[in-house]
Parts: C-alpha cells; structure tokens; sequence
C-alpha cells in the first residue's frame, strides 16, 4: 500500500497506489460504474449514491450522495465528471459539499506484467479557512486516509 498525504499552500494532497491483478479494460469497467462507489466505501461511512447516475460515467455527470462524516451526522455531497479520457483517467470534482474544495483524478495504466496500477490524487481543502486546518485537519487527513486504506483493503478482497 502506498499512500501520502502532503500539505501545501492550505491544500491537501493524498495520492494512493495501488496493483490489481486485472485488464486495463476489466479496471475501468469496474470502476467507471458509479454504483461501485457503494462497494468500495467503507461501510462505516454510510455512504449512499442519492442520485440515479447510470451505468456509465461520463463528463458532466453528476452523483450525488449522502455521507456520514461523524456518527449520526450525515452530509450531502454532489460531484461532477469534469474530465474523461476513456481507458486513461477521470477526475470527479465537488460540487456542494464537505470541502471548500475537492479534485479527485483516477487514473490507469497497464504494468508490464498485464495488470493494472491505480493511481488517486486527491486535493482537498477544508472550510473554514485557517480555523479549519487548526481544529479540523489532522482529523479529516487521517479519515481521508482512512478510506483509502479500507479501499485498497476491498480492492484487494475482491480482486485478488
């Protein structure tokens, strides 16, 4: 698991990686189908697609969510395809939501063993301006961490 976390300018950065052991072409079916966020979240964060954004991703889409950011508070959350590049990357962007901002890239490529290495790069940054780095940051880094964590731990279940 390869996972870090780097703060510059107030804005966040996480970038995961991760190898399946699948095609390129099995890759991004899988993960270009919006309802296998559901599958790949970690239960504990009561995430729930509120939308209904079909079968296929696309830019200009819109999800929308429902997500528990502590027990018993739960936040809605829509996000955008804002790019698309079919077999390649796709970046989801926030909206409305938890963030002051959220940029989200997937990308894909084939190793040279015919798997496929999985590349997040998340940008964040907190509401409330300083405030929110001071009494937020270390928290909301370590939950977004957290869920990268459990998806490479699924990921690897269902996969491997």
């Amino acid at each position: 698991m390869n996972i870090i976390i780097k703060k510059q300018s107030g804005i966040y950065t996480l970038t995961s990686k991760q190898i399946l052991p699948i095609s390129l072409e099995e890759a991004w079916c899988f993960f270009t189908l919006p309802k296998n966020l559901d599958k790949i979240t970690p239960k504990e964060m009561n995430f729930c697609i509120t939308n209904n954004p079909g079968d296929a991703t696309y830019a200009g889409q819109i999800i929308t969510y429902e997500i528990g950011i502590l027990p018993f508070v739960k936040n809605n959350w829509v996000t955008e395809i804002t790019h698309f590049q079919h077999q390649k990357f796709f970046v989801d962007e926030q909206r409305f939501g938890p963030y002051a901002m959220w940029h989200h890239q997937h990308h894909f490529e084939t190793t040279k063993e015919g798997q496929v290495e999985m590349i997040d790069i998340v940008n964040f940054k907190l509401p409330f301006g300083v405030l929110g780095d001071v009494f937020l940051g270390s928290w909301v880094s370590n939950k977004v961490r957290f869920i990268f964590e459990s998806r490479y731990t699924i990921l690897k279940g269902l996969f491997n």
